[in-house]
Formats: C-alpha cells, structure tokens, sequence
C-alpha cells in the first residue's frame, strides 16, 4: 500500500530552470495591469487598505493548521459516489489567488471514467469577514483558460461553513449545483474567474497541494487550489488510495535568516564557502541562455550580495551545473551535462564534462563581469565514465571525482592532472558492481593521503526484499603502479547500518562519518525490511583500528526528533538524512528531510514535509518543519552554518520560494 515510500523512490523535490539573477530572485506576482487588486490574498493582507479591514491581519505566515470543520473535509479517503475528481482538503493557512477583477485561476481536472456527467462544484474562498459569494463564472476548457469550450456559465453558490485563519480571512467551502458537460475520460482545465461579492471586494481562491497543475492569467503557474467536481457515472476508485501533500514551513527563529529567495525551479545546489567566508554554488537552471550559472554570494556592508560569475552557453560549454568546490588559488572546479560526445543510456544523453572558473586576469571595472570557464575535460563515455561529479583536490592541484558508466557500468573514480598542454583524465578505478562496490555517491580526500568513498550498490549482504548488495565504503591507497582498493565496511540493511551510504566527511582524528537509510517499521522504530514500511536514515562513524574500521550507528533518524503534529493526526517518520558538516569547535551536524505520513482516513494518507537542521553532537533539532529535505549544509570559520532549501522562503509566498539560509548556533 504504501510502497511508493521505498526504495528506490525518493520524496525529493525537483528542480528545473529559472533565468538570470533578477530572476533567481523570487519575484512578487505582477497583477493585471488595469487593476490594483493584488493576486494573493497573502499580499492583500500585508496591503494597507486591504488590512485594516481583516480581523487580525498576520505580518508573516505560520505553519498550516487547519480548523477541525477544515480537517473533517480533509479526512475523505476514496472518493465519494457522486464525486468525479477531488483535488485535496482545503488547506487554508499558506495563500489564496484572486478569481475576481480580472484574475482567472486554472487548475486541471482529470476524468477517469468516459460519459462521467459533471453536476456541480465545491471549491474553499478566502472572503473578509461578513461577505458571501453569491457567483463565479466557471468554464471547463481544453486548456488553461483556453482551447475547446465544453462548459462556461456565471453559476450561483451556496456558502457552508468558514473559519478565520491568522491572516484575517474567512476560509469557507462553497458549493453549486449545476447542469454540466458529460466527458470522456481525460485531463481538462476548470477555470474560475468573475467572482460576485455585494461588496464588491476580492474574492480569494485555496492554495493547496493536490496533484493538479495551475495557472493564474497574469502569473503564469501556481500551486494547485482546492476544489471537488461533483457528478455521475464515477465509482471505480472506491478502492484506491488517496495521497495528499501537505506544505509546512516553519517561521523564523532566533539564529536562523533567509539571507536570499529565489525560484524553487532555479535548480540550487549546495554551498562552498572560502576563507573569507564567501559562499559560491550554482543554478542548474537560469543565467543568460537559460542553461545554469555560477554565482557567488558575499557580504558588503552588512548587506548580502548575490553576483552572477558565469552563464553557461549549454552544448560543449555545458549545461545542469551541478554545484562548485574551491580549488587551488580559488578557482572553481564542477561538473556539468552537456559536452560533445553522447553516451549513457543506449546514446540518449551527452556525456557531460568537468569546467574551472576563475576571474578574469585584470580588475574589473563594474561588478557585473563574467568570469572565465574553460570545460578542462569532456567524458567520452566508453570507459571513461560520464557525469562525473568534482569532489576534492590535492596540494599538486589535481582533482577528483565520480562518475557513472567508466569499464564495466558500475561507475568510476578518476583524477584530472594539470599541465602546459592541458589536462589530463586517469581512471583510478573502474566498478564491477560485485564485491568492490557500484554506482559511487560520493569521494573525499583522506588526510592521510587515500581516497575514501561510498558506494550506493555492491558487496555480499543481500538487502532483503529489494534483491543484491546494500553498498559500501571504500579506500583507494596510491602507489608507484596505481591506485588499490580496500573495502572497510560492508553495509547489511540492518536497523544498525541500513544501506545506501553517501556522504561522506572525515574529522581531525581520522574518523570517517556518513549517512545510509534503510526501513522504519509503521511506528518508526526498527530499520527491518518488511513490506510497506518508511525510509528512514541513520548517521554513522568509522573508526581505524590497528586491524580494521569499527563501525558505530551515532543516531537514526527514531532519536527524538519529531515533525510537527499536523491537525491532530498521527504521524510516522520517513526522513533521511541530507548531509553532514563540522562546525570549527568539532560539533557535528546534519540536514535532514523527506516526508512523514499521517492517516486521514480508510486508504487516506497525508504525506508531511519535514526538514530539520540537526546538532548530532547534542542529538537536538534546532530548525524544524520545513517542507522538501533541506539537501546540504556547510560551516565557515566562525561557525556559522549555510545551505539553501527549495521550498520554504520567508517572501511573500513562502511555499514557493527557495532560499539561501544562514544559522548561527
């Protein structure tokens, strides 16, 4: 039932292209051009005129929590005989968009069953207090807002139940009866627009996450609204089961600052930051062609700046980047798709390629110059690997990395070497997926010299249910006639180890920490492979001996730390763990995320982002609630702790807005 929680499906958000900075930057809906109505009831209430009109106007959202008479909508498991779609609960805490004064929502309906007869329609309104909705236009089209034209009639509703929320508004279910089209199974649009008020004021339609796609005339795509299709014909999902997506984002805490938002499609990776405590990354998406940039991100004044350093052209220059470390001088090293041979996948991808970046060689005379990047080695594929990923450098200035593919298709490690003549790639180790290990997920540079490293697949131990190894770590130790390979540690899937290990950091002692997942039974508490039970995580350590690595779980993701309850139900942990960092007094800590799931009725779950930042050493989650996984995190030399999360931006739509975050324990 809830197999979809399990390997390999990731409750991860992806993330697509933006463009430049100026777009990077979560920009504030622009309304209709003849009208000052803001689109957003969430805006309207930070608006003067609109604010001294509402209850108890709120300067900042708070996490969603929904009214019981909310939640009683929200508990439906299958749907109803007389229901032909129904799009999720209201949510009525996040945002609303304006279905007046020329604004049109749209939202997909999709039809499961032909000559299904559409007999009304039940959505959530956000009103000032004392109106009622007395009409709203509604059409069904092939389209958003547009195409073929199947229904478009000014229909009247009757207004059921409401309940203020902490912006002011009155949240209120709304229902028409109407003589509609009969269609055949399929995916429309439902558009509402011209809503009637007697006082004539805005009249705000639900945000909520149900699975539908949405637009909004005069933004273009938004989250989807709440709403229900009321017709005949439709019984034959009485036994599936329903999923929904709740979003919660926490508010700000002491210590912790949304130094800068952008759009949750613009792709960011994680951090690095340099000595000077300037942090660096990149958006796969965005930039002057569309196709990624590097930028970096400093103080000046008391006052971040964010500054774009590279456009990627895509092609052999490369596209997708896919995050940055600081090398040698300062220059940038990553990787990126693109490149000029395809390869992976029976051909149907390039193979991708590895670029530096640095300044260019005389001052600049304004702030918006470009750096230099220079793609210093393009994959081949054959037995070179592809899309490799750049993870550490050496004092000669050689770097290394990961990648898929190399000889036998389980991934390769390899080391990039500067000279006058260029750079020159070496396969340190080709994967055969047995007992040495496949599919590599991260590489580090030991302080001993050795190359250390996980992988996602290989070794002896059967992972259960889910057939062949459970991954594994391992050493590269150099020599005059090449790279050897040991296996420290063999993961089991077991509640003690899991599987999946990635990665991979070491402290001053030489000790080596990671994170694995593996399975949490219906309550959290055990790591078994039994079916239908969550992911969860654990972090560990490595510890040398005189003959061999000891390995210890130092926390699962069952320690104490709790997503928060959602409308009274019952929840149950799914998170993993992200990554890992030390702060300069030797403190660990970690990202953590994924989804915890609560039941909302028979076959009814509501899947729960939960994102924390974790002190591992105090075993403490000092943030908490954020929805999507916070994916990275990095320290700088004063203990400040960075990284960026794709959702959950303190802007004017929190939900919908990335951000670079600062903590400062």
């Amino acid at each position: 039932m809830l197999r979809t929680l399990r390997r390999p499906t990731r409750l991860l958000l992806a993330v697509a292209g933006a463009s430049i900075i100026a777009i990077i930057v979560a920009a504030t809906p622009t309304t209709a051009a003849q009208n000052v109505t803001p689109p957003t009831a969430v805006q309207a209430a930070r608006t003067p005129h609109y604010a001294s009109r509402l209850a108890h106007p709120a300067k900042r959202p708070l996490p969603p929590k929904p009214s019981a008479a909310l939640r009683a909508k929200a508990r439906r498991g299958p749907l109803d005989p007389n229901d032909i779609y129904d799009n999720g609960p209201p949510n009525g805490n996040t945002d609303a968009w304006t279905i007046n004064f020329g604004f049109v929502v749209s939202d997909t309906l999709t039809i499961s069953s032909d000559q299904s007869s559409i007999t009304g329609m039940t959505f959530a309104a956000w009103l000032f207090p004392g109106d009622t909705v007395s009409s709203v236009e509604i059409s069904i089209t092939s389209g958003e807002n547009g195409g073929t034209s199947y229904f478009d009639q000014v229909v009247g509703f009757t207004q059921g139940s409401c309940t203020g929320n902490q912006f002011g508004f009155n949240v209120c279910t709304e229902t028409a009866s109407f003589t509609g089209p009969m269609l055949n199974a399929g995916t429309y649009w439902v558009n509402l627009q011209n809503a009637s008020v007697p006082s004539g004021d805005p009249v705000y339609w639900d945000e909520n996450s149900g699975p539908a796609l949405a637009s909004e005339n005069s933004v273009g795509s938004i989250p989807s609204e709440a709403f229900t299709i009321l017709g005949e014909g439709t019984t034959t999902t009485s036994t599936s089961t329903t999923y929904y997506e709740v979003f919660t984002c926490p508010e700000p805490a002491p210590g912790f600052h949304d130094l800068r938002d952008f759009s949750p499609n613009a792709g960011a990776s994680g951090l690095a930051v340099d000595t000077s405590g300037k942090l660096y990354g990149t958006f796969a998406g965005g930039g002057n062609n569309g196709a990624g940039l590097i930028y970096d991100f400093a103080q000046r004044a008391g006052h971040w700046f964010l500054s774009s350093l590279y456009s990627f052209l895509g092609g052999s220059d490369g596209n997708d980047p896919n995050g940055v470390i600081i090398g040698l001088g300062g220059k940038l090293f990553g990787g990126a798709q693109g490149g000029v041979q395809t390869c992976g996948y029976n051909g149907s991808t390039y193979c991708g390629l590895i670029y530096q970046s640095d300044p260019p060689p005389h001052a600049c005379a304004t702030a918006l110059c470009s750096w230099n990047e220079t793609p210093i080695y393009q994959f081949t594929g054959n037995t070179d690997a592809w899309g490799g990923t750049i993870s550490a450098f050496d004092a000669a200035g050689n770097v290394y990395g990961i990648g898929n593919g190399g000889a036998y298709g389980f991934g390769a490690v390899f080391e990039l070497s500067p000279s006058q003549s260029g750079w020159t790639e070496k396969i340190l180790h080709n994967f055969t997926g047995g007992n040495d290990g496949g599919y590599p997920t991260s590489l580090l540079l030991g302080r001993d010299g050795n190359l250390y490293g996980t992988t996602q697949a290989g070794g002896n131990n059967d992972c259960g249910e889910f057939p062949g190894p459970c991954g594994l770590i391992f050493q590269l130790i150099p020599s005059a006639s090449g790279w050897t390979e040991n296996v420290i540690y063999l993961f089991t899937g077991s509640y003690s180890d899991g599987w999946d290990p990635k990665g991979l950091i070491q402290d001053s002692q030489g000790n080596l920490y990671g994170v694995s997942v593996c399975f949490s039974d219906y309550d959290g508490y055990s790591c078994s492979d039994y079916p239908n039970y969550f992911q969860s995580g654990v972090i560990f350590r490595l510890t040398p001996s005189a003959s061999r690595w000891v390995f210890s779980e130092i926390h699962t993701t069952n320690d104490g730390e709790e997503c928060p309850t959602y409308g009274g139900w019952s929840v149950h942990g799914g998170v993993t763990y992200g990554s890992l960092t030390f702060d300069p007094t030797g403190n660990l800590w970690a990202t953590e995320g994924g989804a915890y799931v609560g039941e909302c009725g028979p076959n009814c779950y509501v899947l729960i982002g939960c994102g924390s930042i974790l002190n591992v050493s105090s075993g403490r989650p000092v943030i908490t609630g954020f929805t999507g996984v916070f994916d990275n995190i990095t320290s700088d030399a004063n203990g400040n702790l960075y990284g960026t999360t794709n959702y959950c931006g303190f802007g004017t739509l929190q939900r919908n807005t990335g951000m670079i975050w600062q903590y400062s324990p």
